[in-house]
């Protein structure tokens, strides 16, 4: 069955919210790639770095929550950034179940970078402040009703 100008009456990808946010994602992603790759990280381990910069330290679970990743992906994430580095990871003094994760002081040095990498990006968005702070958050309605 074909609808108006020949497309199928149930819809094709065009029709997909899910897929224009999986594009979306991707295309955001891989306009991070060439900026992140001079500061030798990958866009997960900035997201960390980031985070860190914003809190200074967090444990291993407070980060997974946070950037909402599984033990198992986030556990080889920490380990490369402890190998470049970046952060350390120790147990924490008043519960040692938990490990905290901090910035090293080449850490904080990429973590004080992230204006410029957002400005960066930003601008090959093609999006004006107000477009920007919309997205947001139209982005986080989303996640918060789908969690």
């Amino acid at each position: 069955m074909t609808g108006p100008a020949g497309r199928d009456a149930l819809g094709g990808l065009e029709d997909l919210v899910c897929f224009d946010l999986y594009a979306a994602s991707r295309s955001v992603t891989a306009a991070y790639r060439p900026i992140l790759s001079e500061l030798g990280l990958t866009y997960p381990q900035y997201l960390v770095v980031v985070l860190l910069a914003e809190h200074g330290h967090l444990t291993i679970s407070e980060v997974a929550r946070t950037l909402r990743l599984d033990h198992a992906t986030l556990t080889p994430l920490l380990r490369r950034l402890e190998a470049a580095a970046l952060v350390t990871r120790a147990r924490d003094e008043q519960d040692a179940r938990s490990v905290v994760v901090r910035l090293t002081d080449r850490g904080r040095r990429v973590g004080a970078q992230r204006t410029e990498i957002q400005c960066r990006v930003g601008e090959l968005l093609g999006l004006d402040g107000a477009e920007v702070a919309q997205l947001q958050r139209l982005l986080r309605r989303v996640s918060a009703n789908l969690a």
